[in-house]
């Protein structure tokens, strides 16, 4: 049950207003020494589509609002999702915000960033007070906008958004009769989802002559070489596949792998051909997330990897970091 609250209290009612998922944006002026201004804001809004109109608000102790209100022009950027840090780079006062940063030619001085999801260059076309804050609106001159996913902020944390299509979603969350197992079930979903998406890993890699084990195996020694055979049955005891000295004896044969040491300490080795090996296959994997992302957007494939190593985070019974520094 949602807790009310009755008096007001400014902290509660911040974090009420939290809980609305919003875009992140930064909003860029020029000042009257032509120095460039830009903060960070979420507070953007569209306004009306004829004449279109946009709002965002600026708080009144701001050091910029003098300069953002005397001025004409403003352009605001909607971020997408490889630019958080300009996003927290541009919250930050005390720094140049602009250096080493490239900017595109916009129809005013205003500073025009690159690589956004949209961007809006606008004309102030009023000025409201607005309690603590000062609520500005543009008159749009000129937008542009990309398939980048963009960037959400919920809850005082950055966040990605996910579509939630009407008609693509088929799978029933109401079980059959007498049966509690339903599709909607985490583990079905996982490993259907894992399983298909392997499956068209595998018809590629069959071409090889390797399978997935092998796939696992010299990937494994790609990023972290010289180990002995408990060593790699500990990074890829998650798969489900057990190496044996066999196993590793086959891609000896194939000169994929070396082995050194005597018999109570073998350790394993990548070829040269072994790690151009391993190369292609990666590259082949990628192929596969390529095909996929295109099918699910950047933005639904982003945050799924999100949620994906999430879940492997609280889901982890304790297996080894292979990218820890050694």
């Amino acid at each position: 049950m949602a807790t009310q609250h009755l008096s007001f209290d400014p902290q509660a009612f911040r974090a009420a207003l939290g809980t609305f998922t919003t875009g992140v944006t930064i909003i860029t002026t020029q000042g009257e020494d032509g120095a460039p201004v830009g903060i960070t804001a979420n507070s953007f809004n569209s306004v009306s589509l004829n004449p279109p109109l946009v709002l965002w608000s600026l708080s009144k102790q701001a050091r910029s609002l003098p300069v953002f209100s005397s001025g004409k022009h403003w352009n605001v950027h909607v971020l997408s999702t490889e630019q958080e840090r300009l996003s927290g780079r541009f919250a930050t006062q005390g720094e140049d915000k602009f250096a080493e940063i490239e900017l595109d030619r916009g129809i005013s001085e205003a500073p025009l960033l690159q690589d956004c999801t949209a961007r809006f260059q606008c004309r102030t076309a009023f000025q409201y007070e607005g309690g603590d804050h000062v609520i500005f609106v543009g008159e749009v001159l000129a937008f542009d906008h990309s398939d980048r996913a963009p960037l959400a902020f919920q809850s005082g944390q950055y966040a990605l958004t996910t579509r939630k299509p009407r008609n693509e979603l088929r799978l029933a969350t109401t079980p059959p009769p007498e049966c509690s197992y339903t599709e909607d079930l985490l583990g079905y979903l996982l490993g259907r989802g894992h399983y298909q998406a392997l499956n068209l890993l595998r018809q590629l890699l069959c071409n090889q002559q390797l399978d997935e084990q092998a796939f696992f195996i010299l990937a494994v020694l790609c990023i972290r070489d010289n180990l002995d055979l408990a060593e790699i049955n500990t990074f890829v005891s998650y798969t489900g596949h057990v190496v044996t000295l066999a196993g590793m004896r086959f891609l000896e044969r194939q000169q994929l792998v070396a082995i050194e040491g005597e018999d109570d300490d073998l350790r394993f080795v990548l070829t040269a051909k072994g790690r151009e090996t391993s190369l292609q296959q990666v590259a082949l994997a990628k192929v596969v997330e390529q095909e996929l992302t295109a099918k699910l957007g950047q933005a639904d494939a982003q945050a799924l990897k999100v949620l994906l190593k999430r879940l492997i985070v609280v889901s982890d019974p304790g297996l080894p970091d292979l990218w820890a520094p050694r």
